[in-house]
């Protein structure tokens, strides 16, 4: 199937919905963000600094990073944090993503806790800044390279916390995902999960940053309600048919990066009630989760709605969320239902 291309340099590419249907999302389908052009390094040459704020800095290498412990494989949901801003009206600026910026993979890797408890972190360090090799033009800010940083606490140790991961459904990294090392923040938007890692600092105050201050901010209006961290609520519907005149049967996966998804309901009467589907059993920790439907056909020419709800009591909204960047749009998923017997990929109805 591949990717659609939203740009070239740096390249940008969104899954097809039918691609997600798969429990692991292939490599090839699987969505690219990149702020800048994508470097490429060698892995037998490549370093990974960890330095700032510790008492024991120091470089790792792959073999070194491989030979540390038990290497751990974690599946886990990724999505872009523009995910669903081409459905904001009016629009905004920004990667026009419909709703393949997500997907699901086996990433394998050394948990991040145990590389950076090698270098002694002073007591008064705050957060980790994790530094990419992708470097470009970021305006006002000059050259800079993409930097994000995490809060200290949110480095939790294995099994749950974030990974430094080679590989990704078995096979080494892509250079488009990040090779030969990036960094897999369970739960938190993708933008969280730095690529061609080469630089880790303790940070004994918060890093402010073109991709930390200026950038994945919440802001409504002009006035910053807050950054953006976990993954927002969402149900995706990946397969409709109508199986008569009078019944239709669907499918989807949904994800949260708060906490389990606990329901899927679908609406088919514009959202004025709603009725259960069927959840799979849950899986990992921040991945997705599949469920099924079937029941009543909408009216002619209608469409099914799908929306989530995790254990936090997050829920779906049913209106566009609009945002001046655009991020964290999960409103809920409109389907037209097609004729009898003709599926319907999920594409979005107007």
């Amino acid at each position: 199937m591949g990717l659609t291309p939203l740009s070239e340099v740096p390249f940008n590419g969104e899954a097809s919905l039918d691609a997600l249907r798969s429990r692991i999302t292939p490599v090839d389908d699987f969505y690219v963000r990149s702020n800048f052009p994508e470097p490429v390094l060698d892995p037998g040459a490549w370093r990974l600094r960890v330095g700032g704020a510790v008492d024991a800095p120091r470089e790792w290498s792959l073999d070194q990073l491989r030979d540390l412990g038990a290497s751990l494989d974690r599946t886990v949901t990724l999505e872009c944090a523009g995910n669903g801003r081409s459905f904001i009206e009016p629009p905004v600026s920004g990667t026009p993503w419909t709703l393949g910026a997500t997907g699901t993979a086996v990433f394998t890797g050394v948990p991040l806790a145990d590389v950076l408890r090698h270098a002694a972190p002073q007591a008064d360090a705050v957060e980790w800044c994790f530094t990419g090799a992708d470097v470009g033009d970021a305006g006002r800010w000059g050259r800079v390279p993409f930097q994000r940083s995490l809060p200290v606490e949110a480095i939790a140790p294995a099994p749950d916390g974030p990974l430094l991961a080679w590989s990704m459904n078995g096979r080494p990294l892509t250079v488009r995902h990040g090779a030969p090392v990036r960094l897999i923040v369970p739960g938190w938007y993708a933008v969280a999960s730095v690529k061609w890692l080469v630089g880790i600092d303790a940070l004994t105050a918060p890093f402010e940053g073109r991709f930390q201050t200026d950038r994945y901010l919440y802001v409504r209006d002009g006035r910053v309600e807050g950054p953006v961290e976990r993954m927002k609520v969402r149900a995706l519907i990946l397969e409709v048919t109508r199986r008569a005149a009078d019944r239709v049967e669907m499918s989807g996966i949904a994800w949260s990066g708060a906490a389990e998804v606990t329901a899927v309901e679908v609406s088919t009467d514009g959202g004025a009630r709603w009725s259960p589907a069927e959840l799979a059993p849950a899986g990992e920790a921040f991945t997705r989760r599949a469920w099924r439907w079937s029941g009543p056909a909408p009216a002619a020419g209608g469409a099914v709605w799908a929306r989530a709800t995790d254990a936090t009591g997050a829920r779906q909204p049913t209106e566009t969320w609009t945002n001046d960047l655009g991020y964290g749009n999960n409103e809920v998923h409109r389907v037209p239902v097609p004729p009898a017997g003709d599926p319907a990929g999920g594409q979005p109805s107007s």
